[in-house]
């Protein structure tokens, strides 16, 4: 759905549950006061109920399926609660209100950004000398099975970029993942006929890209590289799993991993590839061996969560485990690791929230205040225009 339809049908649908809200608290006054002060006739009080219960069921439906439908913002835990203390009094005109305004703060949101880029659509402020290739993390592929940058390549293109994936399989190792970037880049190259392309990689990606560099060639082709959240060096919570981890039982996951992405057309999924490249042995030791030509401008993005419970789960769950070990995190990486190349970037925010994994891909399309993950990208690929890349 366009986004414009999608935002008027949200918005349609939280009017109709404020209408609903308002009307419902009208209607019981009226009806107390024709029980207790105007001695109106029992029956026709009854069909004066029975009329207005009908508007009002049929106006809170409406609304809901609306907002239900149409909001991004809502998540599954705010749509399960409203169903479930839907018939528990005052629980419920909570849960309706924290809809209401969830939803009218996303409408309201999502039309200024439409303003902002309407406003700006001349200024092509993303139309960079070279393409953007975007790299994924490991455990994801990009388009193929499931938006991994989520509401970001869209922002970026309407503001002027243009934007290929890695498509990389989901797991393997460093050096295989970089051989299939290698073979990507020189493809991109091949079809646009530009001379380089601009790198933006997430996560394990900053190491295959910096590893296609190092080992395979195409330096000479890539005129940026900027990580995000990558972990160049320290992961010892990846090292402590696989120490303690039963060989059984990493065998099992293994197994069944490498299968379920075979089914989905991965060529040669390996799980335990690309988890024994993200230890803090190896990640230390590749930080180390792979440098980046002196003409590539390189640069890195990190960002921490402040608390667990700031993350959408795994990372609530594994944010203390990581803190345990490495210190300060998002939820999967350290603070120490982020820092590689001529400009580091640290994104942070006040409050219980913080910036997770997941949140610098826009994996869960969450509008964090304080953060607009979206225009944080926007900005990053107009410096890149801007340095003639």
């Amino acid at each position: 759905m366009e986004d414009s339809i999608r935002l008027k049908v949200c918005n349609f649908g939280a009017t109709l549950l404020k209408i609903f809200l308002a009307s419902v608290t009208a209607f019981a006054v009226v009806v107390l006061l024709a029980v207790f002060a105007l001695h109106i006739k029992w029956t026709t009080l009854l069909v004066g109920i029975i009329i207005c219960a009908i508007i009002e069921f049929i106006i809170f439906w409406i609304g809901i399926v609306c907002v239900y439908g149409t909001s991004v913002q809502l998540g599954i835990k705010i749509r399960v609660i409203g169903a479930v203390v839907g018939l528990i009094p005052i629980a419920n005109i909570i849960a309706l209100l924290t809809i209401i305004r969830t939803v009218s703060e996303e409408v309201l949101f999502n039309r200024e950004k439409i303003g902002i880029n309407k406003n700006r659509k001349q200024e092509q402020v993303c139309k960079t000398k070279y393409p953007i290739v975007m790299v994924h993390g490991v455990f994801f592929r990009d388009y193929k099975f499931l938006n991994y940058w989520g509401r970001i390549p869209k922002e970026l293109e309407s503001n002027g970029a243009t934007i290929y994936f890695g498509n990389q399989q989901s797991a393997a190792s460093v050096a295989d993942s970089a051989k299939e970037l290698a073979e990507r880049i020189n493809e991109i190259i091949d079809e646009t006929g530009s001379q380089k392309v601009n790198v933006i990689a997430h996560s394990k990606g900053g190491l295959d890209i910096r590893y296609a560099m190092s080992h395979y060639g195409v330096g000479e082709l890539i005129a940026s590289v900027t990580t995000i959240n990558t972990p160049h060096r320290v992961c010892h919570f990846a090292e402590y799993l696989l120490d303690k981890a039963p060989l059984k039982l990493q065998h099992e996951v293994e197994k069944t991993y490498n299968n379920a992405m075979k089914k989905l057309r991965d060529p040669s999924p390996d799980f335990m590839a690309a988890v024994t490249d993200l230890t803090a042995s190896r990640c230390t030791e590749m930080d180390k061996e792979l440098k980046a030509p002196d003409s590539v401008f390189c640069q890195s993005i990190g960002s921490k969560l402040n608390k667990a419970t700031g993350g959408k789960f795994p990372l609530n769950f594994s944010y203390n485990l990581v803190k345990h070990f490495d210190g300060p995190n998002d939820g999967l990486v350290a603070e120490d690791s982020f820092s590689w190349g001529e400009k580091y970037t640290f994104l942070e925010t006040y409050g219980k929230r913080g910036i997770s994994h997941g949140d610098m891909i826009d994996l869960n399309r969450e509008n964090i205040k304080g953060f607009d993950v979206r225009e944080f990208y926007v900005q990053l690929v107009s410096e890149l225009r801007h340095e003639g890349m």
